[in-house]
């Protein structure tokens, strides 16, 4: 007989038990420090595990978590729900448990007011039966850094310095809050989470490196722009140095200002490699250089989105084209979401209403979510039969509504 899964929000007793089902399923191991950091930034009744109520006996066999953040979308900002901590013990798998977990997590949202959902996935092909889509890139570059010749010759501009962790709580917080506001799927950063997560240099996340380089450039005295980066030093058989510089994250608030941070990385003394898979496949970095070939750029999937509530999610964001476009939701996990539906947007805002009409577009929730931010256009869907065109030219229709200027990224892993 198979004993019951349960679920409930996790409790301080519970932590031991949280703690030791994410490593059998992820294979890490939390120290003091670690643990310490997470218990600062994550909210118990945002908390929930799975147990598994043999008898007199409960154990912990599935485990799950959300962080509240404010995301950019185009136009404006939307909360959400960014879903981390997510697993199933390898003894558990085949039960269903992932699917409570995430029935219990958009329920939640969904009760809460908070229309989005977001995560990394550690599996691409997990979380689409739910209703996400892809809802940003990666990009992973690898250059030596004598190849990376700025187009134009330009001269340098601005200063760099470094900071120690306490000034770059000062500083770096609001050069960052500039920039991630033009783009979409980025996070309004609280300042605990800049406290516990990006700034401080604990050992558990150096993976052999060194210490953290926390570097500010100002440009007519100002800050413009920053970069977190570590360094892996290590010598050839002949003594001469092969460090690798790894960028953590790399943020300006102008071209300019994005081209001298990485100026400054790509000069930093001893490194042969400079490499980060923390860029997107549009970031402008790729045409600064005269030869973007030497990037050796290779995209992949980042972040996943979920419309929990179809219409404040729609309605916070703007659209680059007046536009009005009925189509009809497949939504099957979370059912108020489904229907026939007019979208009546432009760059002043939108509305959304029950229609009665025939549906121009039919498609489901993960294809909305990956067309939500501009990520993927409705004619690439439409080509690779993700999604119905009923009506002739709404899918051209709908690529006009939902393109972004900028391309969604989101720089925090959560």
């Amino acid at each position: 007989m198979t004993a019951e899964i349960a679920l409930r929000a996790c409790t301080d007793a519970d932590w031991q038990a949280f703690e030791t089902t994410m490593q059998s399923a992820f294979g890490n191991e939390m120290n003091d420090a670690g643990r310490q950091q997470w218990r600062r930034i994550l909210d118990p009744d945002l908390m929930l595990v799975a147990t598994e109520q043999d008898g007199a006996r409960e154990a912990v066999v599935g485990t799950a978590a959300w962080l509240p953040f404010d995301m950019t979308v185009p136009g404006g900002e939307v909360p959400v729900a960014a879903i981390t901590m997510v697993t199933v013990r390898p003894t558990h798998r085949r039960r269903g448990i992932l699917r409570q977990m995430m029935r219990h997590q958009l329920d939640d949202a969904h009760q809460r007011g908070v229309p989005v959902a977001t995560l990394w996935a550690s599996e691409s092909g997990i979380y689409r039966r739910f209703g996400y889509g892809h809802a940003s890139t990666k990009g992973r570059i690898e250059i030596e850094p004598r190849r990376a010749q700025f187009l134009g010759s330009p001269d340098p501009v601005g200063r760099a310095r470094l900071l120690d962790e306490a000034e770059a709580l000062d500083v770096l917080p609001e050069v960052y809050e500039r920039a991630r506001r033009e783009i979409p799927a980025s996070f309004k950063r609280p300042r605990v989470w800049w406290e516990q997560r990006k700034l401080p240099d604990l050992p558990l996340y150096r993976g052999g490196g060194g210490p953290m380089g926390r570097m500010v450039l100002e440009i007519d005295g100002r800050p413009e722009g920053y970069a977190l980066y570590r360094i892996f030093p290590g010598f050839d058989d002949n003594a001469l140095p092969i460090h690798a510089l790894d960028v953590l994250e790399a943020v300006g608030t102008s071209p300019t200002a994005t081209r001298e941070v990485w100026r400054y990385l790509f000069g930093v003394d001893l490194i042969a490699r400079v490499r980060t898979y923390r860029l997107n496949a549009e970031h402008p970095l790729s045409l600064m250089l005269t030869d973007p070939r030497q990037l050796r750029l290779t995209v992949a999937d980042a972040t996943w989105a979920r419309l929990v509530d179809v219409g404040p999610a729609l309605t916070a964001r703007r659209y680059q084209a007046e536009e009005a476009l009925t189509f009809e939701l497949i939504d099957d996990f979370c059912a108020w979401n489904a229907g026939i539906w007019t979208l009546d947007a432009g760059p002043g805002g939108a509305t959304l209403s029950r229609s009665k009409a025939g549906p121009a577009l039919r498609l489901s929730a993960a294809e909305l979510a990956s067309m939500y931010l501009g990520t993927v256009p409705c004619t690439r869907l439409v080509r690779a039969g993700r999604l119905d065109e009923l009506a002739p030219g709404a899918a051209s229709r709908a690529d006009r509504l939902f393109w972004s200027d900028v391309a969604p990224w989101c720089l925090d892993d959560f």
